[in-house]
């Protein structure tokens, strides 16, 4: 599937497809590193204490947040990385996910248990990787040609 400036392959000859991810992710663009992400509020409080489901929330509202600061969206992201402190705690990273994804279509990831995070009330981290098109601008440069600026 191809969308403006990025490929995505869900299944690979010789791999099974999945419904969860792409295998594979291309394209082209400015690249775009959000660290892994907390279920943490403007403040710092946690958002969810013990709470799976409100924690992938946060998580990806967070994620939202900072690709929006970056020019970017969902439909952007080329990868993700999931760390949670219980397997168990997928099925819920995932429903948060799709809410957030909304039909855009899914990255390549990773899902990583791990024994603990930075503060023992959260349960999961994500990071992502995204790419957005270069933004291409003529600008005079007063000697009647164009300079051209890549953002």
């Amino acid at each position: 599937m191809t969308s403006q400036h990025l490929t995505h392959v869900p299944a690979p000859d010789g791999l099974a497809p999945s419904p969860q991810y792409s295998h594979v992710v291309w394209g082209t663009g400015r690249f775009i590193a959000i660290s892994g992400q907390c279920a943490l509020d403007a403040s710092g409080a946690v958002v969810g204490e013990g709470d799976a489901v409100a924690q992938a929330h946060q998580v990806f509202a967070n994620l939202e947040r900072c690709l929006a600061a970056a020019g970017a969206g969902f439909g952007d992201v080329v990868k993700l990385t999931y760390f949670v402190t219980d397997v168990a705690h997928l099925p819920a990273v995932r429903d948060a996910r799709d809410a957030y994804f909304a039909g855009a279509p899914l990255p390549a990831s990773s899902a990583v248990q791990v024994s603990a995070l930075v503060r023992p009330e959260l349960l999961l981290e994500i990071e992502a990787f995204a790419l957005v098109p270069e933004q291409v601008t003529d600008v005079p440069d007063g000697s009647g040609a164009d300079l051209r600026l890549i953002r």
